[in-house]
């Protein structure tokens, strides 16, 4: 005989944990992205939220080695981001096409985190 289980969990979102040396600059760089940002009140953590995404920013101490992280933004406009971005003055990767049928770009924040994000590529049909 077979038990089937069913879970009454559900997971509702999750958000990155990037790594960061100094929270007030990292605040300040999603800040200029359009993230709202603050800081946990109990120091040493922050948080950008942009729509209905969350990112969370972990500082680490200068003399811990730690590994940049990465994250996958699906947006609807990924040109349209990437516009808003650089003229933000944020140095944005222009989104290119993928053979996985997605248009991406890359932002990398100042402590080498990886934001990738994309939009699905348009039909050749389609016009703006």
């Amino acid at each position: 005989m077979v038990a089937i289980v069913v879970s009454m969990v559900i997971a509702h979102r999750v958000a990155p944990i990037f790594p960061v040396r100094e929270l007030t600059v990292a605040l300040a760089h999603y800040a200029r992205l359009g993230f709202a940002t603050h800081p946990y009140g109990g120091g040493g953590y922050g948080f950008a939220r942009l729509d209905g995404c969350e990112i969370h920013l972990g500082v680490v101490p200068v003399d811990r080695p730690t590994t940049p992280s990465s994250a996958y933004l699906f947006v609807n406009e990924a040109d349209q981001l990437a516009g808003i971005w650089t003229a933000a003055g944020v140095d944005v990767r222009t989104p290119q096409d993928t053979e996985w049928g997605q248009h991406e770009g890359v932002v990398i924040d100042p402590d080498g985190n990886i934001i990738r994000f994309g939009s699905p590529i348009r039909s050749p049909h389609h016009t703006h």
